[in-house]
């Protein structure tokens, strides 16, 4: 049977320890802020030894969400072939809030409320590709490790946010000059990077990924005159090599060497943020670091580039993908039809 009791609690308030011992069961303890919280779990404790079916929660109360975070990154991301975007996507969620909290306590509740605070910084797709991690990362721990999650899956007591097919946000008028202005201000690689993305068509965890040697050409100093990047790991899965414009390879020429062998120092969650505070000393507004992939897109095939050669350096599994990415604009259409 349950017994409680008082004792001191950090900062010298009382908190309430429940004790459960029932034959043929290991003695159960936890400490509640409130009587009634105590009550409510040993009820629920005692009911489930009554009826044959308890399971024991002891792991899930001592593991936080961050540390099953880094158990399946070290034991489950290492054996998949996105690995590095899996990492990056990892490495956010570990930095939220949420990640402190032991996992027995994670419910839908603390689950929506990361939600709404990652919208605030990603964009809904980049947030369901962190859910859907998530979620596996439940699935794992209760199948494959055998940890007891009180409520189940959490993250299946989460709604999606709708993702906005539709959105074709480019740059207009003097943005780029004024986004350009803004970044030399607030300093760091966010410059160079705006840049880049804009010669590239690169998404963010590629960008953040990039290697010097991953450049196709000489190796040591004279690999910045390469005219090809390798990327390695795709958010499709499929590797693939893309031309450099001069622009782009002037953009390397002005950085430095790390010792780490990246090209830039920074993770997708800083580069989001950077911008979002360049975007806000320019007076842009709805404007965001994967909008320059639309820009980026649509700037090829203003170049003339057809779809298929499009595809090759974008990445896009088809035409149908590339469509919401194009947007051109009627006005710089009327000098090709004559």
């Amino acid at each position: 049977m349950a017994s409680f009791r008082t004792r001191p609690g950090p900062g010298g308030r009382r908190v309430w320890q429940v004790r459960i011992k029932k034959q043929g069961y290991p003695e159960m303890a936890r400490t509640f802020d409130l009587k009634t919280e105590a009550q409510v779990w040993a009820k629920q404790i005692e009911s489930e030894m009554d009826r044959g079916i308890f399971m024991s929660r002891a792991e899930a109360e001592n593991t936080t969400l961050g540390q099953l975070l880094d158990r399946y990154q070290r034991e489950i991301t290492t054996q998949k072939r996105g690995a590095t975007m899996e990492r990056s996507h990892l490495r956010m969620i570990g930095q939220d809030p949420v990640a402190h909290g032991f996992i027995s306590g994670i419910t839908g509740k603390e689950l929506t409320a990361y939600k709404n605070r990652r919208l605030r910084e990603v964009s809904a797709s980049t947030l369901n590709r962190e859910l859907n991690i998530l979620s596996h990362v439940f699935t794992v721990a209760a199948q494959e490790w055998h940890i007891h999650l009180p409520w189940g899956n959490p993250v299946r007591l989460v709604s999606r946010p709708r993702v906005d097919d539709k959105r074709d946000r480019r740059l207009q008028g003097d943005e780029y000059a004024r986004l350009m202005s803004a970044a030399a201000t607030y300093g760091g690689e966010i410059g160079p990077l705006i840049t880049w993305a804009i010669e590239t068509a690169m998404r963010r965890g590629e960008i953040a990924a990039m290697r010097w040697d991953h450049l196709d050409g000489p190796s040591g100093p004279q690999c910045r005159q390469a005219r090809v990047l390798l990327i390695p790991e795709t958010k499709t899965g499929t590797p693939r090599r893309i031309p450099l414009s001069t622009t782009a390879l002037a953009v390397l020429d002005g950085l430095p060497r790390r010792l780490d062998g990246r090209v830039f120092g920074v993770h997708t969650g800083s580069i989001s943020r950077a911008f979002a505070e360049v975007c806000k000393a320019a007076g842009i507004t709805g404007l965001t670091f994967h909008d320059l992939r639309h820009e980026a897109t649509s700037r090829l095939f203003e170049k003339g580039l057809n779809p298929m050669q499009v595809a090759a350096i974008t990445g896009h599994k088809t035409l149908q993908m590339l469509k919401r990415y194009t947007h051109l604009r009627a006005e710089d259409l009327v000098g090709m039809l004559g």
